[in-house]
């Protein structure tokens, strides 16, 4: 009996140093942040009890010049730092926290995205637009990450491929999205900050999209694939790499349609071919779509660049306004425009429509609030993509 009392005594000891290490280096109580209350309001929390100060910074925050400003948080009870923003609209958001002037993420949020260099929390608002970008239960498409030779290149490069629920077990062929990022971004932007899958998941199981294949190509042709993702190993993510919108990307392009259409069973002609993307990617979208007039009968340009700069000589940027008269003259079913009004870029796209308008080229454009950020561009994606493959 004393032996088993003795044996019971060291395994509550036992036991009881081991919940003592878990609280230690988990933290004994457990705090939620964000929480996202009933009325959409939101309350973040942050324990720092020696801080001086702590302040949250969230994109639906005001702009300070290029970023979001900052907002103070209130310090309660044992260094726990509180702040709870008005109720949000349905919608993902990003956000961190500066704390005595350290910008770093929420610790009790594994929720993170990279953007270009920067590493964010984020979460989602539902009951709206946002419910897009939820995981529902719906069926699933399946994301693969391709290499693919590019011999233009000179180079293995990687591609990210959505493909929508039931093509691993169906004999279909599919049309193809080819969707490009901005500058900085990579073959993971679209998957990861514009929400692609979830997106086409949720559209094409509510019957306003058909299913597609969506390829993200990776728009920085010096690059083998994302950062962290190449034999460079774990290089810091820049945003101006070498043969940024030179004309290179859009002269190659062909490289990543071969291997799409050798290696998938899509529907290979225009009329099942569309191709799209955001700022640099819009641009590359205008210039690929105008350089091979007879391969696309969509193109989506959202918050688009236009022009190359004038220091730039390339076949890709000749004869502009002749070949863009090829691209009108050889027929498309949708060219499609969307800007936000406070976007940077605005003139150079109303520019830009005034020159079509001269030209007699027809195009639906979309105008919307706000500027160049990712909120406009899932949006942009949930409405272009339903206008395709009519």
């Amino acid at each position: 009996m004393r032996k088993q009392i003795i044996l019971s005594a060291f395994l509550w000891v036992i036991i009881s140093l081991g919940t003592f290490a878990q609280q230690a280096l988990w933290g004994a109580a457990e705090i939620i942040s964000p929480e996202i209350n009933s009325d959409n309001t939101v309350t973040f929390r942050f324990q720092a009890e020696n801080a001086k100060e702590v302040r949250l910074t969230g994109d639906w925050l005001p702009m300070d010049g290029w970023k979001p400003g900052y907002i103070a948080m209130t310090k309660g009870e044992k260094g726990m730092w509180t702040y709870t923003a008005d109720a949000l609209p349905s919608e993902l958001y990003s956000y961190s926290f500066l704390v005595d002037g350290i910008k770093c993420t929420d610790p009790n949020n594994v929720y993170l995205i990279r953007d270009v260099a920067s590493v964010t929390n984020v979460f989602i608002v539902g009951k709206g637009q946002a419910d897009l970008y939820k995981v529902n239960n719906v069926p699933h498409g399946t994301v693969a990450r391709r290499w693919y030779n590019s011999p233009g290149n000179g180079m293995m490069r990687r591609a990210t491929i959505y493909t929508p629920a039931g093509y691993e077990t169906s004999k279909e062929k599919y049309p193809v999205l080819y969707l490009l990022h901005g500058m900085g971004g990579d073959e993971e932007a679209w998957i990861a900050l514009g929400r692609t899958s979830q997106i086409l998941d949720n559209l094409i199981a509510q019957g306003k999209a058909k299913p597609m294949i969506i390829v993200m190509t990776n728009g920085n042709v010096d690059q083998e694939a994302a950062p962290g993702e190449s034999t460079l190993g774990f290089a810091k993510p820049t945003m101006q790499l070498p043969h940024t919108m030179d004309g290179k990307f859009e002269e190659t392009f062909m490289d990543v349609i071969k291997f799409v259409e050798s290696n998938y069973r899509v529907k290979a002609n225009k009329a099942n071919r569309a191709i799209a993307g955001l700022s640099m990617g819009g641009f590359h979208s205008l210039h690929i779509s105008r350089l091979y007039p007879n391969t696309f009968d969509y193109v989506g340009l959202f918050s688009a660049a236009i022009m190359p700069n004038d220091k730039v000589k390339a076949k890709a940027y000749e004869n502009f306004d002749a070949t863009l008269k090829a691209q009108m003259d050889n027929g498309y079913k949708l060219y499609w425009i969307a800007i936000g009004k406070t976007d940077f870029l605005y003139k150079s796209v109303t520019d830009y429509r005034a020159n079509l308008d001269k030209m007699g080229m027809k195009y639906t454009y979309v105008e919307s609030e706000g500027g160049h950020t990712w909120r406009n561009w899932r949006v942009y994606l949930s409405q272009f993509t339903p206008l395709l493959f009519k």
